[in-house]
């Protein structure tokens, strides 16, 4: 493939615009992706592709297109493929290998770009046709309920006078790029922090409340009911803006220029024809204007923000190279 017709980078008009609720269906292998979606009609026969296992965030919004595509008679017959491994990329190896295969959608999103340059895979976001980022999810800094640390100063304050005394948690490789933009902004030397990398949002919560770790980053979904049960205190929100619903402050309007969203994206296999693209923004439209969607988008506090296009080109272009900034601050 030539350098000005790289499967990520086409000007095809959209119509996409609003948000999708629950399913079934287990793991499959690549071999089974590979039979079961030799047609070409993605409204007959559709493959979505989540790149872990089943129960995560990924996951989530594949089950949740899923479910909103069947209780709307979208597609014939739709299945969700969990494919765990190295952060995401052997699912997106695998699926940059489905050439013109346009009846399968993998779910991606910032951890999957990440984990692209943390691993320095084969494949990257420009080997698939990238439709669509819907919506983003934010972290929340969060203390104990009994933290000395009543604001983000008081927090960054004690942390900047002894970065590596105050050890900070997360539950993946995306709240740890989020504590070391923190660290940047606040003139925190990332490598002399201490990051404790937990396994999910619940064994962060854990190590904040056992006093394992003196502050966390997590998903503001993750933390709310232990935040409303007044176990947690959040002091910021990383966002570029207040959200509506969410009495929290971001870290931007208190004085820290932190705004890395966890944003969830769909791409097409490589070498997907114009109309065959046209027809999956067709049906991605479609899933994000249905009642089911919606409700997903409320249940799961998720932010919507749709990008397609030219703009969600330059989009991952940015992220990219932020997040190899980031990668590179952190002495990897």
């Amino acid at each position: 493939m030539s350098e000005n017709a790289k499967p990520g980078r086409r000007a095809v008009g959209r119509t996409i615009g609003g948000v999708i609720a629950v399913a079934s269906i287990g793991i499959a292998s690549y071999g089974s992706i590979s039979a079961a979606t030799a047609g070409q009609d993605v409204h007959a026969s559709l493959t979505i592709v989540a790149p872990a296992a089943a129960g995560g965030g990924w996951d989530t919004v594949a089950r949740e297109l899923q479910q909103a595509q069947k209780a709307n008679s979208l597609v014939n017959n739709v299945q969700v493929v969990n494919m765990p491994g190295a952060g995401g990329t052997i699912a997106l190896g695998n699926v940059a290998s489905l050439e013109g295969r346009s009846n399968n959608l993998l779910v991606g999103g910032t951890g999957l770009l990440a984990a692209s340059v943390q691993y320095s895979s084969d494949k990257t976001y420009d080997d698939v046709t990238n439709l669509a980022v819907l919506f983003e999810e934010y972290d929340v800094i969060v203390v104990p309920a009994d933290s000395p640390y009543e604001t983000l100063d008081d927090l960054v304050n004690a942390w900047r006078e002894e970065p590596a005394a105050l050890p900070w948690t997360g539950g993946g490789s995306f709240d740890q790029l989020v504590a070391t933009d923190l660290a940047l902004a606040a003139g925190i030397d990332p490598t002399q922090t201490t990051y404790i990398s937990s396994d999910g949002g619940g064994e962060a919560i854990q190590a904040l409340l056992n006093g394992t770790a003196a502050a966390a980053m997590g998903g503001y979904s993750d933390n709310i009911d232990q935040i409303e049960a007044g176990r947690l205190r959040a002091l910021a929100l990383v966002a570029e803006e207040r959200v509506d619903g969410i009495d929290i402050p971001t870290a931007r309007e208190q004085g820290y220029d932190v705004t890395l969203s966890n944003w969830r994206s769909l791409s097409a296999p490589p070498g997907v024809e114009e109309e065959q693209v046209e027809a999956l923004d067709e049906l991605i439209a479609e899933t994000i204007a249905t009642d089911e969607w919606k409700d997903a988008v409320e249940r799961f506090h998720w932010t919507v923000n749709v990008r397609t296009g030219e703009e969600l080109d330059e989009f991952l272009a940015s992220e990219k190279e932020r997040i190899e900034m980031l990668y590179e601050e952190m002495g990897r």
